[in-house]
């Protein structure tokens, strides 16, 4: 027992962290979302606006009145077509995350907020009892857009709180100015002098930094001296003469033939 409750804390720390994140607009502004129509995040729903949601238009409706409708709309129009093979295999449409309902399943009226938001593009819901961490961090990115109601939002205190020695993780560090304690008197007075030299790959002299000779040209020219007065009287752009007389035809072709 000892060790599935380790196993839990560890499960239940990203997912804390991923609900932590939700709270930062920066973070939820980065993935994407639109959330310049919603007055705040976290954005709590009384319990009282969901029960006599029974169909999809009151759905609707009560993300229009949060502000939070304006993220569905652009979760819909991202709806295209996958490239490859994926259409061939049930996956045929790619589409971005919309609003992310987390509902109380003890509440008596969570199945029916849930028929009413499934036919709604990009919006998905979840139960606060089992978030899954795919839903609150996609691809492995925090600042999900996350829309809680009350009874959800008031039952943290138990999933999340200090029961059965289930404690999420602390700070060790309080001060999280990393750059201010390294460079501190204390540290650097313990920490060993930095080595000194260039270093080298295995096999080459002691105290020898090779370079390499086609992008360093004095190093070039050690190899080939030459090169410099080739380059200076250009003597790659010098024109051959050329002969307009065959050998068959010259004075001294005749006279040689003559002779014998």
């Amino acid at each position: 027992m000892p060790r599935l409750h380790q196993w839990l804390g560890v499960l239940r720390f990203p997912t804390a962290s991923a609900l932590t994140a939700s709270a930062a607009a920066p973070l939820v502004q980065a993935r994407g979302h639109c959330i310049s129509t919603v007055p705040e995040l976290l954005l709590v729903i009384a319990d009282s606006a969901f029960t006599t949601m029974n169909k999809t238009r009151a759905a609707v409706e009560l993300l229009k009145s949060v502000g939070a409708y304006q993220d569905v709309t652009r979760a819909s129009k991202s709806r295209k077509i996958r490239a490859g093979k994926g259409k061939l295999r049930g996956r045929c449409h790619r589409q971005r995350r919309g609003p992310l309902v987390i509902i109380n399943s003890a509440d008596e009226n969570a199945q029916s907020a849930v028929k009413s938001f499934r036919n709604i593009p990009g919006v998905e819901t979840a139960p606060v009892t089992s978030l899954n961490l795919l839903q609150l961090a996609p691809g492995g990115y925090l600042g999900s857009f996350v829309v809680w109601t009350e009874s959800a939002f008031n039952a943290l205190n138990t999933v999340y709180g200090t029961t059965e020695g289930l404690l999420l993780p602390s700070n060790i560090v309080s001060n999280a100015d990393i750059g201010r304690l390294i460079n501190s008197a204390e540290v650097q007075a313990v920490v060993r002098p930095a080595k000194g030299g260039s270093r080298q790959k295995k096999g080459g002299k002691a105290g020898v930094l090779k370079k390499n000779p086609l992008k360093d040209r004095q190093v070039f020219l050690r190899n080939n001296p030459y090169t410099q007065a080739f380059s200076e009287q250009k003597l790659g752009c010098a024109k051959e003469e050329k002969v307009k007389e065959r050998p068959g035809k010259t004075e001294t072709f005749k006279t040689i033939i003559n002779t014998d």
